[in-house]
């Protein structure tokens, strides 16, 4: 089975009748709305990456947010779910993670392609259940697919918080892994 795109999962997750509501935002068609989703959603996956290596108060919470992420129940399926995603839409970490990064977002993106950042924000809200969605479902079927929950341990909760910045070895790499099976790619 080929792997598809964190990109793909976010835009076949989102739905055509959401995409034709972003593209009516975006004042374009759903060819236009799938470019800027897919770029709007490249440029939070690799904020996401950049922070959780940082060693400061930001990467201890987007590591911990992965962690929670990796956790978590396995997902309900499809977007009429989205309310049961084991409290990730309800004050869960990635959901303020991704809350944090959605400005510096909206403004580059709004930089790169001439959108309004306004209107790259209000994007990014109704982005932001369909990427916890996603990053649920990677990460129930990492867990189920690869132990990664059972492989957990070397970044469990309780070692992802004090000891991830510089931890062990083995905690970082294992953390990094598990960030790159869930947002796909694997390189940073």
């Amino acid at each position: 089975m080929s792997e598809s795109s964190f990109q793909d999962d976010v835009l076949g997750e989102l739905g055509d009748d959401k995409l034709t509501e972003i593209a009516g935002l975006l004042g374009t068609d759903t060819a236009g709305a799938k470019e800027t989703v897919a770029e709007t959603v490249g440029a939070m996956t690799g904020d996401i990456r950049q922070k959780a290596d940082a060693d400061d108060a930001d990467g201890v919470e987007v590591r911990q947010a992965i962690v929670e992420v990796a956790e978590a129940e396995p997902p309900l399926e499809g977007v009429a779910a989205l309310g049961g995603l084991g409290g990730l839409l309800s004050g869960g970490m990635m959901a303020g993670v991704l809350a944090k990064v959605s400005k510096p977002v909206a403004a580059a993106v709004s930089k790169r392609t001439g959108i309004p950042a306004a209107t790259i924000s209000r994007v990014i809200e109704m982005l932001i259940p369909v990427v916890l969605a996603v990053l649920a479902k990677r990460a129930s079927g990492r867990a189920a697919g690869t132990g990664a929950a059972g492989a957990a341990p070397g970044a469990a909760p309780g070692a992802a918080p004090g000891a991830a910045p510089g931890g062990t070895p083995g905690t970082g790499g294992g953390l990094g892994d598990l960030l790159g099976e869930i947002l796909g790619g694997g390189k940073k």
